[in-house]
């Protein structure tokens, strides 16, 4: 970890608590944006970003409160840092393979019913050619959107244009946990303590960037097309450990 950038916004920390392991955390009260960050894509151009398919992600992680308790987003994976970075403030497209955790009152198009929230593996690469291809479509796709019996029956299509696969996990977030993911040319898989918690034939293009962060955000996205992003306050300081992370080129 002492070769990737290190981001700490606000309070945010990024510290080593032993050999091989760092803790991410935000302090108790924080209530304007805080983050915890190490990633491999500052000061690159997003066409130099050093991942494409055919690489393995593994780590242990585990964090300070469960499911709906931990507050903002977190997570750790592969990105383009569509909505902007220090280094590149442009945005783009959204492409992304990760384990992703979002709290209230986060909601995001993933999920075929309910909302987009809590920890789940997830694949996105809103820049292949088929969802550039609905560019036309966005309003009509949108105003249909609107009724709940016509997005039912689009939103499924949509989803697969935009190469979107997504599963809840059930684990206990606070305990250990062994964290696989295999990003292929054909397809994705993730694992969770030596099980396949996911599979999906969707694959981002890249080049992305590898990330693991802690921040106090949500996002509201939602496919009748109703938009939000706000900061949360943290009532109480929290934190996500990880040990022995390892990237792997085939």
């Amino acid at each position: 970890m002492d070769a990737w950038r290190r981001l700490e916004i606000n309070g945010g920390q990024v510290r080593p608590v032993g050999n091989g392991q760092f803790c991410f955390s935000l302090p108790a009260g924080v209530s304007s944006y805080a983050d915890a960050q190490i990633d491999d894509y500052g000061g690159r151009p997003r066409r130099r970003y050093p991942w494409r398919p055919g690489v393995t992600l593994r780590l242990k992680a585990r964090f300070s409160h469960s499911d709906n308790e931990l507050v903002g987003t977190a997570g750790f994976g592969f990105w383009n840092a569509p909505f902007g970075d220090p280094t590149v403030p442009w945005p783009a497209l959204p492409q992304a393979v990760w384990f992703f955790y979002g709290s209230p009152p986060t909601d995001l198009p993933l999920a075929a019913a309910g909302p987009g929230r809590g920890w789940f593996a997830a694949t996105l690469d809103a820049g292949r050619w088929p969802a550039l291809a609905l560019t036309p479509l966005a309003l009509p796709v949108l105003l249909l959107n609107q009724v709940g019996r016509w997005r039912r029956r689009i939103w499924p299509w949509v989803q697969h244009h935009l190469g979107i696969s997504f599963q809840p996990l059930d684990v206990e977030m606070p305990e250990w946990h062994d964290y696989r993911l295999e990003w292929r040319l054909n397809g994705c898989a993730f694992g969770v303590d030596g099980q396949i918690v996911h599979q999906t034939p969707h694959s981002p293009r890249g080049p992305l960037g590898f990330v693991c962060w802690l921040d106090n955000q949500a996002l509201v996205a939602r496919a009748d097309g109703r938009f939000r992003w706000q900061t949360l306050p943290v009532p109480e300081a929290q934190w996500l450990e990880v040990a022995d992370c390892m990237l792997m080129r085939e």
